[in-house]
């Protein structure tokens, strides 16, 4: 699972990294591994996932290159964020679900269920 979010140690950027850190062990339960992405660099984010005991990388994306190729890449004039968009992606690399409506504190919650009504399809 690829998650883009805007910007680390920010309210709804924090609320859903811990999120995912809470249920983590679900998710690695299920083979699901956790990668989050933002435009901060990897001091920032080395910062972050110290902070908050976060168990799963943090990459660093600080010319929106790869958000950009998801089509998670937002522009206001200068500034660009990576959106708040989620993929899962299966182990051949396909992306089975798309998250464009994330939760930030019950992302964790969304990503379970998907990942369960892929497994009864």
């Amino acid at each position: 699972m690829l998650y883009f979010y805007p910007k680390d140690d920010t309210p709804g950027c924090t609320k859903q990294a811990c999120n995912l850190r809470d249920d983590f062990s679900a998710l690695k339960n299920r083979n699901i591994t956790v990668l989050g992405i933002s435009l901060d660099s990897s001091q920032q984010h080395a910062n972050f996932a110290a902070k908050y005991q976060l168990p799963f990388p943090l990459l660093a994306d600080q010319d929106g290159r790869v958000a950009r190729a998801y089509q998670a890449l937002f522009s206001l004039g200068p500034l660009q964020l990576a959106k708040r968009h989620s993929f899962l992606i299966d182990p051949e690399g396909v992306i089975r679900v798309v998250f464009r409506q994330v939760k930030a504190g019950q992302h964790s919650q969304q990503i379970l269920q998907a990942f369960e009504q892929l497994n009864q399809a």
